[in-house]
């Protein structure tokens, strides 16, 4: 058996190929199925089975369109109430792929239905995909479903990690959708795991407590924000999402592009934070283009919305698209290449500075008239900020601006990424914003008082 392991770090996914040299299982693959078509094409298998652990809350599946392009079977839990062709599997129903023997687990707990999938070979340890149940240190959140049935879902998680605990060896490999960084992953343990089953009996947060209650107590503690497009991603994957179009967007001419602004549209610039920073069109928002782009523009802008792509090169506009797909904004209005001078042409610049920690001890020093804006989730501000910062988590940010003074506004967060897109949509409401992009363990040192 060879698991080939396709990664999404934007979503803090995996994605898995799993085949016997010549027929492959692929288990919850993301929308842009050219990435395991081509991995398939490249190691000689065929795709004759395509299994969801299940409907995932954090983007849009490729398992429907996978299915019908390769001619594989779609698998799904019988109990998921799906409107597409597809097989449905139960608890103990046995799959044949290849010389592979796949069994089907029900293990509740991210989601009522959800299912993890023991693969068998001829020889040597199995494997289990276990999707949003059992992650490395941890588990899959349990409140993506409702507040109302967070504790019957955390019990249930509990039993569910025990059952595949206690069912399979030590060498069995664990093999999990989410815990890289995606937000459908709960709070992990401080120490690492070799991605056996015997190394997550030492250190997975449902396998090391005590009792249920227990470890339902910690985990509900460590539950947090997550994003808002979630909420879309249930109903769009059980109605069986179609193919994508990656081809480039209508090329938007820099009066286009003002009229966009001016309509409240969402016009978002990829660039480098500090290059946005230094200049950038009028009511444009900045929007980096690294791992978490999708996961924030998803968040933050109203669903709907009309969206345009600013980038110096035609290739960032095809990648933020294919971040973009995964979380069901399937294709931008527009899209304008070339750089600052190319959309400005005729149009108003804004600017605003990017500074370090030091630069804000001195401004203290100095008595300088300012507000420090903590963009972090309150979570993260609870457990140490500056001094006197107002928390306003990034995902409050447009709610809330009203709460801010109107002095000048000194926004940060861990390390730059989030604070630069709360510093854009500052400036695109004419406030007076001052970037902190650094790294906030840098403020001590600095001379910056926090508070515990």
């Amino acid at each position: 058996m060879h698991v080939e392991v396709i990664e999404t770090p934007s979503l803090g996914d995996r994605s898995y190929l799993v085949h016997d040299g010549e027929v492959a299982l692929v288990v919850d693959p993301q929308r842009d199925i050219d990435r395991v078509l081509d991995l398939a094409k490249g190691l000689g298998v065929g795709i004759d089975c395509v299994a969801e652990t299940h409907l995932h809350n954090d983007y849009v599946s490729g398992g429907l369109v996978l299915s019908r392009v390769t001619g594989a079977r779609y698998v799904h839990a019988a109990a998921e109430d799906v409107r597409m062709d597809h097989e449905s599997v139960s608890d103990g129903d046995e799959l044949t792929v290849g010389t592979l023997h796949v069994t089907a687990v029900h293990t509740p707990g991210h989601t009522h239905h959800h299912l993890s999938y023991v693969v068998r070979p001829t020889d040597g340890p199995p494997a289990v995909f276990t999707g949003g149940s059992l992650l490395y240190g941890t588990v899959g959140r349990t409140d993506l479903v409702g507040e109302d049935q967070t504790d019957e879902l955390t019990r249930a998680q509990f039993r569910s990690v025990r059952r595949i605990a206690e069912a399979l060896p030590d060498d069995a490999l664990v093999y999990p959708t989410h815990g890289f960084g995606s937000f459908c992953a709960s709070a992990s343990a401080d120490v690492e795991t070799d991605g056996t089953l015997g190394s997550e009996r030492e250190v997975n947060l449902a396998l090391v407590a005590d009792t249920e209650d227990d470890f339902v107590d910690q985990l509900v503690a460590g539950l947090d924000d997550h994003p808002r497009y979630y909420a879309h991603m249930g109903p769009l994957n059980a109605a069986g999402p179609l193919g994508v179009d990656l081809s480039a967007p209508v090329e938007v001419d820099p009066v286009e592009l003002r009229r966009r602004v001016h309509a409240g549209e969402w016009v978002v610039d990829l660039r480098d934070r500090r290059l946005f920073a230094s200049a950038h069109l009028t009511g444009t928002i900045g929007i980096e283009l690294d791992d978490p782009f999708a996961t924030y523009v998803g968040w933050l802008i109203p669903w709907g919305t009309p969206l345009t792509l600013l980038a110096d090169e035609p290739e960032h506009i095809t990648e933020a698209q294919r971040q973009l797909v995964r979380i069901g904004i399937d294709r931008p209005s527009g899209a304008a290449t070339g750089g600052i001078d190319a959309w400005t042409e005729g149009g108003e610049r804004r600017s605003y500075p990017v500074v370090d920690f030091a630069a804000l001890a001195a401004a203290q020093d100095r008595g300088r008239e300012l507000t420090v804006v903590d963009l972090r989730r309150r979570s993260e501000f609870d457990e140490g900020h500056i001094d006197g910062a107002i928390n306003v988590p990034i995902h409050q940010l447009l709610a809330r601006m009203h709460e801010l003074p109107h002095t000048e506004l000194w926004v940060h967060c861990e390390t730059g990424f989030r604070s630069s897109i709360g510093a854009s949509l500052l400036d695109r409401a004419g406030r007076r914003v001052v970037l902190i992009d650094d790294e906030l363990e840098h403020a001590p040192d600095a001379g910056i008082v926090m508070s515990p």
